[in-house]
């Protein structure tokens, strides 16, 4: 079945070869919002059939690339292309290429499923013939076939986001972005979502590119950029990224943390930090260095826990924090840059 913008984007692929086997091609890009840095000149490559993850922080950045990347911001410097076409200098064209699932909901709650997604195909010019069969395939993917003629309004927020799914790939398209897909969604509904997502793989020629501050999404992808303050820290699979700490982590919690620090680097030359509440730090065979600690540290500890390389401890050995304080600190940021505001407005 051909799709609206299937040929164009085969040829973009033929005739500007996608930087070899890259759908996706970032240079030096930059995104400036007056004095404040949003990105700041990364480099990266999707290849085609990827399912490429970027992992950070709410404002390391994500969202910003994204937009860029669909054509929904210009850049400030550097270049990107989707499918071999510049998003700087060919918007339309990165458009009948994409698919893209904002953060936000953009359904119209009034209208049903089915609705939703003619109103889609009309904007993205899907042959007529050709709606019906493709409407019923991707319903079918997230099994809501049985509920297009339900309003919208009446779905579950899993409901809701399965359905801007299947609407992100009504018009086939070779690359579909996801921004933080299972925000705000309970456990169970994100591991509902995660199974159609992974299922896409085996029905579709599809790229997929997220974002997500989620360790456990990230560990779908089959490469994760880790992005910091606007900055790419790391990019690799997730195992070689756990690969790359080595330690495990440990975290403790004692009578007086601030003595059991000082001590951890005394006696043992380690250095820890407060972390999620408890006394955390790297060591190798942490399992085989928790009776040397209740021995030697002399400072009461009152529970210990240790566990492998996980993607949080990349995070942290990364970039010096974990993805939970590093999301507080920027919490943090923004309000004190809208007291300044609100305080400058007086």
């Amino acid at each position: 079945m051909t799709m609206a913008g299937e040929d164009l984007g085969e040829a973009s692929l033929r005739t500007n070869g996608g930087g070899g086997d890259a759908v996706i091609s970032v240079s030096r890009l930059t995104k400036r919002y007056g004095e404040i840095e949003a990105v700041r000149g990364i480099d990266f490559e999707v290849k085609r059939g990827e399912t490429f993850g970027f992992l950070g922080p709410n404002g390391a950045g994500k969202t910003t690339t994204i937009k860029i990347l669909c054509t929904l911001a210009k850049a400030t410097s550097g270049s990107a292309t989707v499918a071999g076409l510049d998003t700087s200098t060919e918007p339309d064209k990165v458009r009948r290429m994409i698919g893209l699932v904002f953060q936000d909901t953009t359904l119209d709650l009034y209208l049903t499923a089915e609705q939703n997604l003619r109103f889609h195909a009309a904007l993205y010019a899907v042959p007529p013939d050709a709606v019906e069969p493709r409407m019923r395939q991707v319903l079918d993917m997230v099994g809501l076939w049985d509920r297009k003629d339900g309003l919208v309004s009446t779905f579950s927020g899993g409901m809701q986001r399965r359905l801007e799914i299947a609407r992100g790939l009504l018009h086939a398209p070779h690359v579909l972005f996801l921004d933080e897909p299972t925000v705000g969604l309970d456990p169970q509904t994100r591991s509902s979502i995660w199974a159609y997502i992974n299922g896409l793989k085996k029905r579709e020629d599809i790229t997929i590119f997220l974002t997500t501050h989620y360790m456990d999404e990230a560990e779908n992808c089959d490469r994760i950029a880790i992005i910091d303050h606007g900055q790419i820290v790391a990019i690799d699979t997730p195992a070689e990224l756990k690969a790359s700490v080595g330690k495990d982590r440990v975290q403790i919690h004692t009578a007086d943390d601030p003595a059991a620090i000082a001590a951890l680097a005394e006696r043992f030359g380690i250095e820890a930090a407060i972390h999620d509440g408890a006394v955390t730090f790297s060591v190798a065979s942490g399992e085989e260095f928790v009776p040397r600690l209740f021995s030697e540290l002399n400072v009461p500890i009152s529970s210990v826990s240790v566990s492998r390389p996980s993607l949080d401890d990349v995070f942290m050995s990364y970039t010096g924090s974990t993805i939970r304080d590093a999301e507080a600190s920027s919490t943090d940021a923004m309000r004190q840059m809208a007291q300044r505001f609100r305080a400058g407005r007086r």
